[in-house]
């Protein structure tokens, strides 16, 4: 019965065995296939790189706009020539060629920084008064210029000359006190046109340009220039005062383009009324001041220097801004007049530049 057993198992031990070794050849052989079938693999694709599309060329026109803000001192006095405070934008009227302008603020004069050139006449004519206008002078500077204001000094010479750039007024004023007169003639347009100019380059955007002019405005360097390479018509006095009338003309406009506000001190006094050209020649700085808001001075003797150097301080310091954006759409660069008022106050001056030449966009 044993054997039997025995003889039944024989056959299943047999076929268990066969199936185990062949499991075990197989766990064998699949890593290997495994493996071959990997390193038969091609190799992996490179990676793609895209390129960034272009922006679309949008299909509208890109409008540019642009504004031109005026900006425009104002100096309101009473009866007695003391500035006025304290009025509205409501109590301003302004005009750009006759049209109405809309005043989009009316700015404070302690808020907009100064660029002033101070021009001393040093030619043989104020001689005289030479050490009076130069200690003047540089009293004004220190008495009007606040840190952040800058003033720049010429010498009206036989040709201009600058003897310093725009600087502190501790720096200006020095610079004044070191000026010597030379006795020579007196290049007066070509200087007022030099530091009309430089204010016009070196002045950025945003600040007040003055010009502070003492001098008789008589220019002599020019009649003589003109005289010695043969123009013996210029020995006439009604071809001097020609003359002097076209180059007041050509100054006044330089001066308007650089919007400089123009002041003068006539030394001279009345002795000016002596001599008919020295006459013209004043009158031609007033023509001047008036055009571009300022004023022109003509003191009794050099006492009054003081006084109105203080004047013109004050007034510099009590200015009404009025800021206004013309509603003229022409984009024309002709001279446009303007027409400052205070209609409810008659009583009192106005005074603002005459125009202004709009600058190119």
């Amino acid at each position: 019965m044993h054997l039997n057993k025995q003889k039944l198992f024989a056959p299943a031990l047999l076929i268990a065995a066969l199936a185990f070794l062949s499991g075990a050849a197989s766990l064998l052989i699949a890593p290997l296939t495994s493996a071959q079938k990997i390193k038969q693999l091609p190799p992996p694709p490179p990676p793609l790189h895209y390129k960034p599309k272009p922006t679309p060329t949008p299909e509208y026109e890109v409008v540019k706009i642009t504004s031109n803000l005026v900006m425009v001192p104002v100096s309101v006095t009473n009866a007695q020539g003391q500035p006025v405070l304290g009025l509205k934008p409501s109590d301003f009227r302004i005009e750009e060629d006759g049209r109405t302008q809309e005043i989009a603020q009316l700015g404070d004069p302690e808020q907009v920084p100064l660029d002033i050139a101070v021009l001393i006449d040093v030619s043989g004519s104020v001689v005289a008064r030479f050490d009076f206008e130069q200690q003047a002078a540089a009293a004004f500077l220190k008495q009007v210029l606040k840190p952040e204001d800058r003033a720049t000094v010429f010498a009206i010479d036989e040709s201009p000359r600058m003897i310093q750039k725009l600087a502190s007024a501790q720096v200006a004023s020095q610079s004044i006190m070191s000026l010597k007169p030379s006795n020579s003639y007196t290049a007066f347009f070509d200087s007022v046109l030099a530091a009309s100019n430089y204010l016009d380059q070196s002045s950025t955007t945003g600040r007040r340009r003055i010009a502070i002019v003492i001098s008789d405005g008589d220019d002599t360097a020019r009649i003589n220039d003109l005289y010695n390479r043969g123009n013996s018509q210029f020995s006439q006095m009604e071809n001097q005062l020609r003359f002097i009338e076209r180059a007041q003309v050509d100054t006044q406009r330089e001066v308007q383009r650089a919007e400089v506000t123009f002041y003068s001190i006539n030394p001279s006094g009345q002795t000016m009324h002596l001599n008919v050209r020295t006459a013209r020649s004043e009158l031609g700085m007033e023509r001047i001041a008036a055009a571009t808001g300022g004023a022109a001075f003509v003191p009794k003797n050099e006492t009054e220097l003081a006084g109105i150097f203080n004047r013109i301080a004050s007034e510099i310091r009590s200015q009404y801004l009025l800021q206004y954006y013309s509603n003229n759409q022409s984009g024309s660069r002709a001279y446009r007049r303007i027409a400052v008022s205070a209609p409810a106050h008659a009583e009192l001056r106005v005074r603002a530049r005459e125009g202004y030449y709009p600058k190119a966009k």
